[in-house]
């Protein structure tokens, strides 16, 4: 097999980025009539403002110049009012973590998901955060994560 490069993404790389993100929820069960059509702009649109406002960063792997896995990282907007210190918490949010299909299983996941921890420690984050598909858990556990006392109720019943 041919040499992995790992390397911070630039701007050219984010409608990739994006593919990858669309893709990670196809291959984790979401049919595509569930996506919204415009899930490209949306994306970067997200990805623009993050890298404005959130210090977004993206990381990818490539082999002969094809890139093959990605992971977007970025400062945690929240859910409510920041009002505890900084020093206290200030999370980081791991995102969009997907290689395709056929390189899998070769550490390419978890080299990205420690350059993406390795951003948000340079951020001073005290927490990073992501959420995990069912075959992401023992990655993320392997690599210190904790399972976390969130809790969620679906309102709608699954069709």
């Amino acid at each position: 097999m041919d040499a992995i490069r790992f390397r911070e993404a630039n701007i050219d790389d984010d409608t990739t980025i994006a593919r990858h993100f669309f893709q990670l929820w196809r291959d984790n069960g979401v049919p595509e009539a569930s996506m919204q059509v415009n899930w490209l702009e949306t994306t970067l649109a997200f990805i623009d403002l993050a890298r404005q406002t959130l210090a977004y960063k993206a990381f990818i792997a490539e082999i002969n110049s094809e890139i093959v896995g990605s992971v977007g990282c970025q400062l945690f907007a929240g859910l409510y009012p920041h009002v505890l210190a900084e020093q206290q918490r200030k999370y980081g949010y791991i995102w969009g973590v997907y290689v395709e299909e056929a390189y899998r299983q070769q550490g390419i996941a978890k080299r990205l998901t420690q350059m993406a921890i390795a951003h948000l420690q340079s951020l001073n984050c005290t927490s990073a955060i992501l959420h995990a598909s069912p075959s992401g858990k023992p990655l993320y556990s392997n690599l210190g994560f904790r399972e976390s006392n969130e809790m969620r109720l679906d309102l709608i019943p699954p069709s």
